[in-house]
């Protein structure tokens, strides 16, 4: 699976051959979740490999610990003496239709009160069941989305394949990838003093995304020695994973509906070296900050973006999470029926979302690669949608060794002091040239740092 990363990324041939891999188990699933994990933690890691190595640094091996890259797929803080939010709203979830499954995503207020609206109905998740079972799941799922929500009505493999929104995501690069030349500045790197242990430090990551690939993303650079700052709007919240997901960033807010905070991010903007957003594709533009207006501030700017459903196709821009895509493309489909359940089966993780995650600070690697032999600038995009038929492609081990649950040795012995109270994290799942990922900063809440770098 890592060849196939290594092909999208256009690196080196034999790159793939300073990847090693260790680790015991894997997850249990019908799709290969841990060759997944493994191989986008690898990705990650030997894109950062060849990065160094194009800065004058050493060729060092790349390890990846298997089980390690497995359970970051999961939940990497272990809180001590408190107990993380819970991830998931008390509507969100599986519901039968009429003639199907279908899954409603309402973790944010504003979507789980579009899907109340056409279902008629209160927070109740029984009142929720009945109302669910008196529609037929394609007709609820356009219904909930055109009013503004999140929903997707479970289908096979065969028929998200036949789909024009599978047939339209099957036919995109698993990373597509977009350079050209720097207009106006020779070839460079970014300010900051990098070392063998922190081979980003002062790499400037400007993050716009959300729960949880994009966030995953930046956390990795951020593991690394990169600077990266979160901006969210004022009302925006996601407690259920900011304790995993904001380690070693600082996470600042802005509306930028208000003139002075615009200012603000342009400025963030003029000056980031990297973009990472997750907004679904029209909304940047909407707010005046699209494609050509970002290239003209910022005319070497790394800008990867992410989406769920793919960026051609009818469904293209759909808001959607990795649950719902997990419904849409087969996988839940295809877990029923090998478990022979009576309800949708999905993955045992977010594992689109994570391995998504991975692929794009691989893609941000990439990028950093051209801008320092060359003096390129990149736009790269990904999709949880496409990032599940490379999953698809591979069969899982038979017979292998169930991942054991997370213990002790899993975990690194330092105490982060977060907000909500100390924690420990699990050790690295990769290491290149002797550097495991470290974090500067604990996880902290979104808001709670001034917008600057």
């Amino acid at each position: 699976m890592l060849q196939a990363v290594s092909s999208e990324l256009d690196l080196p041939g034999g790159a793939v051959d300073a990847v090693r891999f260790d680790g015991a188990g894997a997850l249990p699933s019908y799709y290969a979740v841990t060759d997944l994990a493994a191989a986008s933690v690898g990705a990650a890691g030997l894109a950062l490999r060849q990065l160094i190595v194009a800065l004058g640094g050493d060729a060092a091996p790349v390890r990846v610990d298997r089980r390690l890259a497995s359970l970051w797929f999961g939940w990497s803080i272990h809180p001590i003496g408190w107990e993380r939010p819970p991830l998931w709203d008390a509507v969100a979830g599986d519901y039968a239709t009429a003639d199907g499954w279908i899954r409603l995503h309402t973790n944010a207020i504003h979507h789980r009160d579009a899907a109340l609206v056409v279902l008629g109905c209160a927070v109740d998740r029984d009142a929720v069941t009945r109302a669910v079972a008196g529609w037929r799941g394609e007709e609820l799922e356009a219904a909930v989305v055109g009013n503004g929500g999140c929903a997707a009505v479970m289908r096979s493999a065969a028929a998200w394949a036949a789909h024009p929104q599978g047939i339209a995501v099957a036919a995109e690069p698993l990373i597509a990838v977009e350079t050209w030349p720097r207009e106006g500045a020779a070839a460079q790197g970014w300010p900051g003093g990098a070392t063998a242990a922190r081979p980003l430090a002062g790499l400037k990551v400007l993050d716009l995304t959300r729960v949880l690939a994009g966030p995953v993303a930046t956390r990795f650079l951020a593991g690394y020695g990169a600077d990266v700052l979160r901006i969210d709007p004022p009302s925006w919240n996601e407690p259920g994973v900011i304790p995993e997901v904001t380690l070693g960033k600082r996470c600042a807010r802005l509306d930028l509906h208000q003139a002075a905070d615009r200012v603000v991010f342009e400025d963030l903007l003029a000056r980031a070296d990297v973009l990472v957003h997750g907004y679904r594709p029209a909304a940047l533009e909407r707010l005046g900050y699209g494609e050509q207006f970002r290239r003209t501030l910022n005319p070497g700017l790394i800008d990867v973006a992410l989406d769920a459903y793919g960026w051609t196709g009818p469904l293209a821009g759909r808001r959607g999470f990795d649950s719902l895509v997990q419904m849409s493309c087969g996988i839940a489909e295809h877990g029923m029926r090998m478990a022979g359940a009576g309800k949708p089966v999905p993955l045992p993780v977010q594992a689109l979302d994570h391995a998504t995650g991975y692929l794009i600070a691989a893609a941000v690697l990439r990028g950093l690669l051209f801008r320092v032999s060359d003096g390129r600038a990149m736009r790269g995009r990904l999709s949880l949608a496409r990032t599940a038929g490379l999953l698809a492609g591979f069969v899982p081990e038979a017979g292998a060794q169930p991942l054991a649950a997370a213990g002790e040795g899993d975990l690194s012995p330092v105490i982060e002091h977060t907000e909500w109270g100390g924690a420990r994290r699990l050790l690295s799942p990769v290491v290149v040239g002797g550097a495991a990922m470290a974090w500067d900063r604990p996880a902290a809440s979104l808001g709670s740092s001034p917008a600057g770098f």
